[in-house]
């Protein structure tokens, strides 16, 4: 997966305490625990709190991902629950299986 060392900062838009807000941010956390123990740092964004944010970060759906490093960044819409698809999508995994 991904060996370089390198840190992950990661943001993840939402809009309230929904139920696919509260399973991208699960999924998301088992993930990081799997592929970047110690390595990655998360902010959850609350779009209800600060809506503004959605149109200044160009964040069209919700849950929006969003791998602000290393660069470039990637973002990956969603729950999360579809782990090679967020992987590939962090670039911690080059293809999908097929």
């Amino acid at each position: 997966m991904c060996d370089s060392g390198e840190y992950f900062i990661l943001k993840l838009y939402v809009a309230g305490h929904t139920a696919k807000a509260i399973a991208a941010f699960a999924n998301l956390k088992t993930i990081c625990e799997a592929e970047l123990k110690g390595r990655y740092e998360i902010e959850v964004i609350d779009l209800l709190e600060n809506p503004k944010l959605a149109r200044e970060n160009q964040i069209v759906a919700l849950p929006t991902l969003v791998r602000k490093l290393p660069p470039p960044l990637r973002k990956v819409i969603g729950d999360l629950s579809d782990t090679e698809r967020v992987l590939v999508g962090l670039k911690l995994l080059s293809r999908p299986k097929a």
